[in-house]
Order: C-alpha cells, then structure tokens, then sequence
C-alpha cells in the first residue's frame, strides 16, 4: 500500500468491545485496501478477534494495552490512566503516527483526553461535537450535539464555519447552506445570543457556505438547509429525540407487518421498498460524530452500536481525511 491513512482505534471502549471493534474494522477493510489500523487494547483479546475475521496482517497493528477507560470512570479519573487504550490511541494522533482516531467508548474521557493532548486551531474557542443526520435530500451537518451546554455568538458563528467545513469534506460537490435551529422562523424569535448571531451571519459573507436564517425542529429533515447550528443542549435534545421516533417508526412498523398475514405477504411484496425506509432510518448508517476544534479529528462512534455502525464510524474518518477536514476549518477561520 501506498502512503495508507492510519486510523486509530481504541478497541476496548463501548459495549461488546472488542467484538464489534474487530468486526467493524472487517467489514470496513473489505471496502479500501488503502488503510491501515492501529488497534489499541488487549492482545490476547484482539488477535484471535482478527483471525476469526481474516484480517490480513498488512492492514493492521496491535498495540498492546492492559489498561482500559470504564464507561463507569469520571472524565478527570480516565485521564489519569496514561497507559490506557484510550489515552495512547489518543497519543498516537498527537505524535502523528496516526491520522485520526475513533472510540466507542466513554464520551466525556474522550472530550479530556482528547483536549490535553491536542492544541485547538487557532480562532476555535471551543469544540463542538457535531454528527451527520438524514434529510429528504441526503445527509444534514448538525453540531453542538452535547459538548458545550452554553454558547455565545461566537462558538455560534465558529460552528457554522467548522459545520460547513466538515460537509464540504464529506460531500464536496454540494454547497454548505447554513440554518441555526431555533423556536421561529421570525428574525424576532429566540434569545439574545442567537439573535446577535443571526444578524452576525446574515452580514458576513463567508464563502465556504450560504445562510438560510433560522429553521424549525419540524424542518430539520426537509432539506432545504444541510448544515444546522445550536447550543449543545438543544442539540443533544433534538437528537435523542429523532433516534427515539426513528426506533419508534421502525418497531411499530415492523410489529404492523409481523401482526398478520395480510401483512407478511404485503411486507414480502415490497422488501426492497420497507427495506429502503428502514435504511433511511437507522443510526448505524450514520454512526460516528465529529470533535470538530482539535489539530487533528477526533471521532466518537455510538458506545451501544453494531459492528456495523463502528464501520460507518471508520467511514467517517477516512472521508475526513480523504476531504481535508482540518485544512478546510484553518483555511476559512479568519
């Protein structure tokens, strides 16, 4: 292989790891024979995982790691633990032995580890967590989704920037069109900071992308806008909330097709159709946000998910790297 992008992994962290991590890397290997994994965690544990799954010893190393971050730790208590699969993964990206580095694992050790060891860019006061989300169009950019609780009208203005530079990394024909999330539609509407913050973006031309103003929580997978900026706690409301109905749709549609044989044969008749509806709806598929702010990216995947959702996770970070993700952010902040 040429020059392949290294991704770390942490493969102690999240439910049923390191099963699902090695299954992950399996069938995300199977898609690019362009990249390598450096696996940190347990040997004795990882490598019969790897054989199980018939990974070639060209696409990955093991670093061998004892030591691993609880989902129980506090954030300050994981960062202690300097031999950690976590914390060494971490380190790896910081010595630039590696181009990213995802974890299923405990979320606030992530956001620590991950800020002591990597320098924001320059102008970025904070990070913001930011994950992909379906609209009727294809994929929205929505950020903060739980790293700040407050925010000014500058962290506001910085999302949009790093919002719109992570979707024109991941889909670089489309244009970034820019909405914050708010109670109205009328430029009246909401508090001071994103008022301030609506009056800011609407004067300030910013080439990377276009601003729509504001849209609605019932608007969100319409279309019309595909990168959408709020506070962390609106946004992790909003999206626990759309993976609760989406969980919702799909169970109750199931229970309906399942319920009779009028509805097996009519489910049996259109698969392809009930099968689309329910890829459209399933996080797995889009599994893997962003801690956009850091020098270098940095991925949380789903500590419940699949193997098949940690493979979209490792999806996510090749097509970040592959898009320049960083270089967008640092190229467009002043």
């Amino acid at each position: 292989m040429n020059n392949p992008i290294k991704i770390a992994v942490d493969a102690m962290g999240g439910e049923n790891s390191p099963n699902k991590i090695i299954e992950g890397i399996s069938i995300h290997s199977k898609k690019n024979n362009s990249i390598n994994y450096k696996i940190f965690g347990n040997e004795n544990l990882i490598l019969p995982l790897i054989n199980k799954n018939n990974i070639s010893n060209e696409r990955y190393d093991i670093i061998h790691t004892e030591s691993i971050v609880e989902d129980s730790d506090s954030a300050l208590g994981a960062a202690k633990k300097k031999d950690s699969s976590l914390w060494l993964a971490i380190e790896s990206l910081k010595n630039n032995s590696s181009d990213a580095i995802v974890s299923a694992g405990n979320t606030g050790a992530l956001f620590v580890i991950a800020k002591l060891n990597l320098k924001m860019i320059e102008n970025i006061d904070k990070p913001a967590l930011s994950g992909l989300w379906p609209n009727k169009n294809g994929l929205n950019v929505v950020l903060d989704l739980g790293a700040n609780i407050e925010c000014s009208e500058k962290n506001l203005i910085d999302f949009s920037l790093m919002g719109s530079a992570l979707h024109k990394a991941l889909f670089e024909n489309e244009s970034a069109k820019v909405a914050l999330l708010n109670v109205g539609s009328e430029e009246t509407k909401g508090n001071n900071i994103i008022k301030n913050t609506f009056q800011t973006l609407s004067t300030k031309k910013n080439s990377l992308y276009e601003f729509h103003g504001y849209i609605e929580g019932n608007e969100i997978m319409e279309g019309k806008v595909n990168v959408i900026v709020t506070d962390g706690f609106t946004g992790n409301v909003a999206l626990k909330t759309a993976e609760g109905t989406a969980n919702f749709i799909t169970t109750e549609l199931k229970n309906a097709l399942s319920s009779s044989i009028i509805g097996k044969i009519s489910s049996l008749i259109n698969f392809k159709n009930i099968k689309k509806f329910k890829d459209k709806l399933d996080p797995r598929l889009y599994n893997g946000a962003i801690l956009l702010g850091l020098n270098k990216p940095v991925i949380k995947s789903h500590g419940s998910t699949d193997s098949l959702g940690f493979a979209s996770s490792l999806s996510v970070c090749e097509q970040i790297i592959r898009g320049r993700l960083i270089d967008k952010i640092k190229e467009n902040i002043n």
